[in-house]
């Protein structure tokens, strides 16, 4: 079984990632360029998450081997607590020969800072640039990521004049390599836990709310008046900006040498919008005579970019009031049939998804009935105080890490009792629930907090390009301390437990953080301990009374206006299931 578990979680994790971005995506309009960087980016944090648990059953391994060929002495001393000379070490079934480990790494971590700080925020830039040139592009791209770029240069220049000044130091490119890498963490670390004390909390709180259809539902009626808002101002903007565009197209004629510029943004348009320009666009005036009327390929260029963002914001829009409706009315439907005699689940709506026949046949509208108005609540809740105890475990290990006598971090306790009975299976499963865990509370606080509503995951092939192409940088920039951040919890880290161990080929390749001892022991271990203010904050709800109290509308029960929202939010509902009743009919 030598590599062979390594070979199939390679092919099983590039299988899972180009299946959800298939979801999320949409291979046949979006750009290919767009696809391949985002599989690209999602398949190498996928691998992180799922080969990071045979680097640390491998490492145990070794680490015993090592500690039986000592002498006893040096094998009390060691990270592994052995019985006496006769104890044998015994392989994972995942083992992992040396030497691949460490290539196998420094593949997926520098590829992946390359995409996260270089190609995706590039692309990004390129794709929402109003250049009509390629040269064009690139040049407004490389204006806009200066400050960008320049953020992280001043971090990395700033720890290497610390090391450059300090005697103890001769720069070499392994310190240099480490300084880098450094830098890349301390930036990641300190999102991470800024998005993981709202996770910790808010995860298990929206399961547990998760139960109570009435507060789901007027939750959904509030965040539909809201985005009703932006969604109204968003279609007013396109129309003024699409006005502007019928402006110019009717001045700049076929015979113009702009007019190229033009057809490039009308390309851009939505096809309403196309159709109605191009029936005043049969003539073709000799430009020569109005010259001095004619806007320059400048102004055309903020134009182009006016159109696109304007467009993306209004099928941003569009799809997210599309899901919200959804969601309604799954929430209504579920109100209505808890009444039912009959206990079979009526939709108002059927899905427009076609549905696989194995799941017809055995998912009935009384099976469904059952599992909607009776079973779910109660698995919400207790899925919900599940996630609650995990939450507490990692708040205590965050805060206890960097005591290694007595041991306090229970993930690094529970990691050694398995590792004294060789329990490699449990050692793996528990390593990738944890980390499964601590992504999804990472991860998905940017999609919740309102300030990060540009971007959105929707299924159905229904995910913008901006998001996927921002969700692979995110999901890139954050993944790496974020295991790094989870060795420490588990004490597999060398540079929180203090002990000549062999360390594991993950940070093995990220240096020996003792070249910023200001990093290794202070900001990296004392940092974390801010997730229980954090955590503390969003229990009370502290930054959503605060952007209420700032104007910015947040769900609050208590408050005069969120029921305001809330009945305009039911209203704005019944009108779209009318519509919805009117096309179906």
């Amino acid at each position: 079984m030598s590599g062979a578990a390594l070979g199939l979680e390679i092919v099983f994790v590039f299988f899972l990632a180009l299946f959800l971005l298939h979801r999320y995506g949409d291979f046949k309009k979006q750009h290919r360029l767009v696809i391949v960087a985002t599989l690209l980016a999602w398949y190498l944090c996928f691998l992180i998450v799922f080969i990071l648990p045979l680097d640390v059953s491998t490492t145990i391994y070794n680490r015993c081997k090592l500690a039986v060929n000592s002498s006893p002495a040096e094998s009390n001393g060691s990270y592994v607590t052995l019985a006496p000379s006769k104890q044998r070490c015994f392989k994972p079934w995942s083992y992992i020969p040396d030497g691949i480990m460490p290539i196998f790494w420094r593949v997926v971590y520098w590829t992946s800072q390359f995409l996260t700080w270089i190609l995706l925020p590039f692309m990004q830039s390129y794709a929402r640039s109003g250049g009509f040139s390629i040269t064009g592009k690139i040049k407004t791209a490389l204006i806009e990521n200066a400050i960008y770029y320049g953020t992280y240069l001043l971090i990395f220049g700033a720890f290497l004049i610390y090391v450059a000044v300090n005697p103890k130091f001769n720069l070499q490119w392994n310190q240099l390599q480490t300084i880098g890498i450094a830098a890349a963490n301390t930036w990641g670390l300190f999102l991470l836990v800024l998005l993981l004390g709202y996770g910790l909390v808010e995860i298990p709180r929206s399961h547990w709310n998760g139960a109570k259809r009435g507060y789901l539902l007027m939750k959904t009626y509030f965040k539909a008046a809201k985005l009703m808002t932006e969604k109204a101002d968003a279609e007013e903007n396109l129309e003024d900006v699409m006005e502007e565009v019928r402006k110019v197209s009717e001045s700049i004629k076929y015979n113009h040498p702009l007019r190229k510029c033009v057809d490039t943004i009308l390309k851009k348009c939505p096809n309403e919008y196309q159709e109605r320009m191009g029936r005043n666009m049969d003539d073709y005036e000799d430009f020569e005579e109005r010259q001095n009327s004619y806007p320059s390929e400048k102004s055309l260029v903020k134009l182009h970019k006016q159109v696109i963002y304007s467009v993306q914001r209004h099928r941003r829009t569009q799809v997210q009031w599309q899901i919200l409706l959804e969601q309604a009315f799954y929430l209504e439907d579920v109100a209505k049939n808890e009444t039912s005699a009959t206990r079979q689940f009526v939709h108002t709506f059927q899905s427009q998804e076609p549905e696989n026949k194995f799941v017809q046949y055995f998912y009935t509208p009384t099976v469904e009935w059952y599992w909607e108005c009776l079973l779910r609540p109660w698995f919400y809740r207790v899925l919900a105080v599940v996630l609650a105890m995990f939450s507490v475990i990692v708040v205590w290990s965050e805060c206890t890490f960097f005591s290694t006598n007595p041991v306090l971090s229970l993930f690094a306790v529970f990691i050694q009792l398995a590792e004294k009975t060789y329990n490699y299976i449990y050692i793996e499963m528990a390593c990738f629930l944890t980390i499964f865990f601590l992504s999804i509370c990472v991860y998905s606080t940017v999609f919740r907090i309102r300030v990060f509503n540009y971007y959105y995951l929707a299924s159905h092939h229904q995910t913008d390009a901006y998001s996927l192409l921002f969700s692979g940088m995110l999901f890139c920039r954050l993944t790496p301390p974020l295991c790094l951040n989870f060795l420490g919890l588990t004490h597999m880290d060398a540079t929180i437990s203090h002990r000549d161990a062999q360390p594991t080929a993950y940070t093995s390749i990220m240096g020996s953080m003792r070249v910023l001892s200001f990093i290794a022991d202070g900001f990296y271990i004392y940092y974390p301990m801010l997730v229980v203010i954090l955590c503390i904050a969003t229990y009370f709800s502290l930054g959503t009374r605060c952007l209420n109290l700032l104007g910015f509308q947040q769900f609050m029960g208590d408050s005069e206006m969120t029921s305001d929202l809330i009945d305009e939010g039911k209203e704005l509902i019944r009108r779209g299931m009318l519509d919805s009743l009117s096309c179906s009919s």
